[in-house]
């Protein structure tokens, strides 16, 4: 295998055939797209293809002695125009709905648009943070090859990572199809502007893979179980106090206990509007 200085390791497996070397003793850099006409290299010549005595033509330093100074074909380039092409269609999707479902709508914080931020391939699948003016979802996206066409909306997962487990919502849209959803924040009112939902997005995505954050996320069930027995003895109270006050009116007592459901929507403060929860055409 073919090694030269500095950038992989020296690695020349590492490199694509778009790669532009550039010499480290006087900077002259190799352009596959251009060649070499000293030596009569033509243009589309892979660096890797150039003869085992070229050398730079400036200074004649070896091939070894050359590094990447961009390579278009790399996997990191690769996974960023990805990225790019697949976060670009779920901004433009949720703009328009914005434009023409939620533009309106009270919860919407019009000092803020529609963004992505802090995205990566995780597991092999996109996710990232995708920010609104009415919410922000930590989102993941099918890998290449993987059809999410047969979501069915509203379905639950509950995914792990490093911090611990979440809850993410199926759902698929006309553009960019099947992806699944974790609401971090809804509403958004409490944005003062874009700069500020970016930054909490970007960290979001750190926290997301700190293993010194599970101690917390593991004790949310324990936190919502006290929160629910809490709420529920305070509603019991309340209602043998209104049946107590209506058997002393003389009327006859009625079923004042809040289901469970209610309890938890009514006081639970982590019991955010979910825009999954929400008609597909606005979430």
């Amino acid at each position: 295998m073919t090694t030269f200085e500095g950038s992989y390791l020296g690695t020349s497996a590492k490199i694509s055939a778009a790669a532009v070397m550039e010499c480290k003793v006087c900077w002259t850099p190799y352009d596959p797209a251009e060649g070499d006409d000293t030596r009569q290299i033509d243009p589309g010549t892979p660096f890797l293809a150039l003869p085992d005595d070229w050398s730079c033509p400036n200074c004649s330093a070896p091939k070894e002695q050359f590094l990447v100074h961009d390579d278009p074909g790399s996997d990191a380039a690769a996974e960023a125009a990805l990225l790019s092409g697949l976060t670009a269609k779920l901004v433009t999707e949720f703009t328009e709905v914005w434009h023409a479902k939620m533009r309106d709508v009270p919860i919407v914080n019009n000092l803020l648009q529609v963004q992505a931020a802090g995205w990566g391939v995780h597991g092999g699948r996109p996710l990232g943070v995708l920010i609104s003016p009415w919410f922000m979802n930590l989102v993941q996206l099918p890998s290449p090859g993987e059809d999410w066409s047969d979501l069915r909306a509203g379905q639950k997962e509950i995914m792990a990572f490093p911090s611990g487990d979440y809850e993410f919502i199926h759902n698929t849209r006309p553009v960019i199809g099947g992806y699944k959803a974790c609401s971090l924040f809804s509403p958004m009112n409490d944005f003062k502007t874009q700069a500020q939902a970016i930054e909490v997005a970007e960290a979001v995505m750190v926290a997301l893979f700190d293993e010194a954050n599970r101690a917390e996320t593991d004790r949310s069930d324990e936190i919502r179980a006290a929160r629910e027995a809490e709420l529920a003895a305070q509603a019991e109270a309340e209602a043998a106090e209104a049946a107590e006050a209506e058997a002393d009116a003389g009327a006859a007592p009625a079923d004042t206990v809040p289901s469970r459901r209610q309890l938890i929507t009514g006081g639970l403060s982590d019991a955010q509007p979910d825009p999954a929860d929400a008609p597909r055409d606005e979430a």
